[in-house]
């Protein structure tokens, strides 16, 4: 047919390769191209693929229910016994092919994962350099101090501080120096007196007391000069003859709870003097001023010892 000539018996159903698609051009007689794939790219209408899905107008099928009439149900998922599949048809689509593998991510994702390593090394890194540069800032204040005071003046406008020429108390506390006696100073009554015979005592000229092994012997210091009152420790440098002894102890007309324990400590043989020396101490309640401290043999004492030298110290 010619381009924009419509005349002649030749009709616009003949000449359309698609009129007997349509209910109109298959009634004025159009018929398919020929051959096997139907022409025009098309398969061919008597095919059973094209037989089951061109339908003429008004006849089309949707949801199993032909308008104008009605189609029994088909059941549910049951295959349609003239369906080809799309790929199956010429020209059809080819289905897609998965893709290779992604390699799994770690913790559970897809692709590749966060290098831990590197960012625990970026952490490591920067941590050390702030310890590093605490450190320079350090060693920069101290050698700044140091200069500051190497030129006499203080760092960072701050006013140095002088020592104070007042000592501190716990720098001007010294211990207090306590009395101290030995026998030539003692008030002796009941049968005791000094002597020099046995060597080994430590006061002036060896004298010691002596006699004290009876009841009613006695030495009584007269101590002065006590700071305060409070506890105080009664030291006695004394001998025995290679046996343990004791005494009472009296101080301001009271009589201690405890007495003073003489034993043999030094270890001598029974009757040995002079390697019976040896020293022992006792706690004593003093008042601040003078106080008078008896030491004297009793009913229930163990009574033969020497007494060399006397001193107090701190409780």
């Amino acid at each position: 047919m010619a381009p924009g000539n419509n005349s002649g018996s030749t009709t616009p159903e003949d000449d359309d390769p698609f009129g007997y698609l349509y209910a109109d051009g298959q009634a004025a007689g159009a018929t398919p191209p020929e051959g096997a794939g139907g022409g025009y790219g098309y398969p061919n209408p008597r095919s059973s693929y094209r037989a089951n899905q061109i339908r003429t107008v008004g006849e089309r099928q949707y949801g199993q229910q032909q308008y104008g009439q009605t189609q029994p149900t088909q059941a549910y998922q049951q295959p349609n016994a003239h369906y080809q599949a799309p790929e199956t048809m010429p020209g059809g689509g080819v289905p897609s092919q998965p893709g290779p593998p992604t390699a799994p991510m770690r913790g559970g994702g897809r692709g590749r994962g966060p290098n831990t390593k590197a960012l625990l090394i970026g952490a490591v890194a920067v941590v050390a350099a702030v310890v590093i540069g605490i450190g320079v800032a350090m060693l920069s204040n101290d050698s700044g101090d140091d200069k500051g005071e190497a030129g006499g003046k203080p760092s960072g406008g701050s006013q140095s501080v002088q020592p104070s020429d007042k000592p501190s108390k716990s720098a001007s506390a010294k211990p207090v120096d306590l009395p101290k006696t030995d026998a030539k100073t003692l008030k002796l009554a009941g049968g005791t007196s000094t002597a020099s015979d046995v060597q080994g005592a430590k006061a002036d000229g060896g004298v010691y007391v002596a006699g004290f092994n009876k009841v009613g012997a006695s030495l009584t210091w007269t101590v002065n000069d006590i700071p305060k009152d409070g506890a105080y420790k009664l030291h006695v440098d004394y001998g025995v003859p290679g046996k343990d002894s004791d005494a009472t102890i009296d101080v301001n007309g009271k009589k201690q709870s405890r007495p003073l324990n003489m034993t043999n400590f030094a270890g001598a043989k029974e009757g040995d003097w002079e390697k019976g020396w040896t020293n022992t101490w006792a706690i004593v309640q003093l008042t601040k001023g003078t106080n008078a401290i008896t030491v004297s043999c009793e009913q229930g004492n163990k009574c033969d010892a020497n007494f060399d030298r006397m001193w107090l110290t701190q409780g």
